[in-house]
């Protein structure tokens, strides 16, 4: 007779159910047990990725003690207003450029550093490679024309291809580049696959050699590189006077 009622349809059902409740339930337990390490591990992240941009190297022991060390100040530039917030580096980039693509306004992140007595501003940039979101950040020098440094990653980038915009042998290339043309005008970094110039040794050119193979993520990193730093412009021009 047990027989037949294990092998029931409504027995299947039930105990269905009573597993699917069982496992959700011990999912949504972990899932909040770790919910505070995760949040630390992404905070240590943006420290860890924001001191790379200016060729600092930090581990997750000790991400926040030299984040504290080189970021002097961290800002919000909200339109015309302007603030300090020592959470900044928290902020969402993709959803405030999904504000800013709504017509709302955008908050956008800046980080002041000091390294070797000289002040190097970091922003973050965000964009679209081949196959999925790029995402960085970029230091400028404190005359606010020419590049500190880069740090890049991805999500889903061709290994070997598109994905070589994390190597240093691509990053390096954009240290001291200038994002202004000879006339004044801004004109950012293209990165292109005729550049005549590819030992890198052109700084005023605004061309980085692009990565073989490569075409369409290269040309992500170049359209996020300028669209992210034409935000900041504005801001820019008052530090400059």
């Amino acid at each position: 007779m047990s027989g037949k009622r294990t092998d029931s349809n409504s027995y299947t059902i039930i105990f269905s159910i009573v597993m699917v409740v069982v496992v959700g339930a011990l999912l949504a337990f972990f899932a909040n047990f770790t919910k505070d390490l995760r949040v630390k591990n992404d905070q240590v992240k943006a420290q860890i990725d924001i001191l790379s941009a200016i060729g600092v190297t930090a581990e997750r022991s000790n991400a926040t003690e030299m984040f504290d060390k080189y970021i002097k100040s961290q800002k919000v530039i909200k339109g015309t207003e302007i603030s300090d917030d020592d959470k900044a580096y928290l902020i969402d980039v993709k959803k405030e450029l999904d504000i800013a693509k709504k017509g709302g306004i955008q908050r956008l992140p800046l980080f002041v550093a000091e390294k070797e007595g000289k002040t190097i501003y970091i922003l973050p940039v965000r964009g679209n490679g081949l196959w999925d979101a790029i995402w960085g950040y970029i230091a400028l020098n404190d005359d606010l024309k020419s590049i500190n440094g880069v740090y890049f990653d991805h999500k889903a980038e061709t290994p070997g291809l598109g994905a070589n915009i994390t190597e240093t042998f691509f990053t390096s290339d954009f240290k001291d580049e200038q994002i202004y043309d000879a006339s004044g005008a801004f004109k950012g970094v293209e990165i292109s696959k005729s550049n005549a110039d590819p030992n890198n040794e052109d700084k005023k050119d605004n061309q980085v050699d692009a990565i073989s193979g490569a075409t369409i993520t290269g040309n992500g990193v170049g359209a996020m590189i300028n669209s992210g730093i034409k935000a900041y412009l504005p801001y820019f021009e008052t530090l400059k006077k």
